[in-house]
């Protein structure tokens, strides 16, 4: 008699930086979604796959929910607000604090209209006394009717298998939907362009990653030689930028270049020809054909 397992979807949603990404790669224990101190680093639905003795959870990690003010904002919004539409339950991240602003409000609103149970994850409890915890948990009681409020600390693992049998409660039972072996329906094509991104996200100026993209040109792999060939363009707004990215005499491009031949190589568990190009598109980001041209595909959303 086979036993049931439990299988279903779950959402990270949260304000942009507040660790979403972080938590979801601690979950799988392995680097799928890229993370950076900065906002908007996520700008598509990540699918990753946890499966376990229990069954299966398919996360889908959505961009933050914000204010948008450009096209390419207004997409990230759409797949984070639909997908709340589309899962068994949903992890709304928080920061551990006593004050909730405007944007927690926003998404408490969201919530409010949504027929699936919240579970509130406050993260960076590593960053707080503990004997603070039960003052933040008491403020966000009062926001929403929560299925669970669970503290956890995304860096360093804490409360992780607490957090992942809280979801398990809340799945259907049915058949798996990926093999026991995917992590992620994410191409690698698509993570080594995030790779690119994040490594330049760490690296340039405040104001410049927003307004970068890239395009992975080719992909080859040399078969006798076990290495890889990828060629890669950055796209930024402005000829200024464009400077800023490939730095004095190509230092900041060679850079950011060794910095992600490194990770890529890591995913690939090969060697890797990391060549990267900057260009300029004016903005790209209130384009609807550059945004598609670059992944953001609202007619996936």
């Amino acid at each position: 008699m086979n036993e049931q397992k439990k299988s279903g979807f779950a959402t990270l949603i949260g304000r942009p930086n507040v660790g979403k990404s972080t938590l979801m790669n601690q979950i799988i224990g392995q680097k799928i979604a890229i993370t950076s101190n900065k906002p908007q680093t996520t700008r598509n639905r990540i699918q990753t796959v946890y499966t376990s003795e229990e069954g299966q959870v398919v996360f889908l990690d959505t961009p933050g929910i914000h204010k948008a003010k450009n096209k390419l904002g207004e997409y990230m919004v759409n797949v984070a607000e639909r997908t709340l539409k589309d899962v068994d339950v949903i992890l709304w991240l928080v920061e551990p604090t006593n004050f909730i602003g405007a944007g927690e409000r926003h998404i408490a609103l969201q919530l409010s209209r949504c027929k699936v149970p919240v579970i509130l994850v406050i993260n960076k409890v590593d960053t707080v006394k503990k004997e603070e915890v039960l003052g933040f948990i008491d403020t966000y009681r009062k926001l929403l009717d929560f299925a669970e409020i669970i503290p956890v600390s995304a860096l360093k693992g804490t409360n992780k298998d607490r957090l992942i049998q809280l979801i398990f409660q809340y799945l259907p039972y049915g058949p798996m939907f990926y093999d026991e072996d995917t992590v992620t329906d994410q191409p690698m094509r698509q993570i080594v362009s995030e790779l690119v991104r994040e490594k330049a996200l760490k690296l340039l100026d405040e104001e410049i990653p927003h307004g970068i993209a890239v395009s992975v040109d080719i992909m080859k792999r040399r078969q006798r030689q076990n290495l890889w060939d990828i060629e890669a363009t950055i796209i930024c707004e402005r000829d200024s930028h464009k400077g800023i990215i490939i730095g004095k005499g190509g230092a900041m491009l060679k850079k950011i270049g060794s910095a992600a031949r490194f990770e890529i190589e890591k995913q690939l568990e090969e060697k890797v020809n990391l060549k990267l190009w900057v260009k300029v598109k004016k903005d790209w980001r209130d384009s609807d054909f550059l945004i598609k041209n670059f992944g953001y595909d609202k007619k996936e959303v």
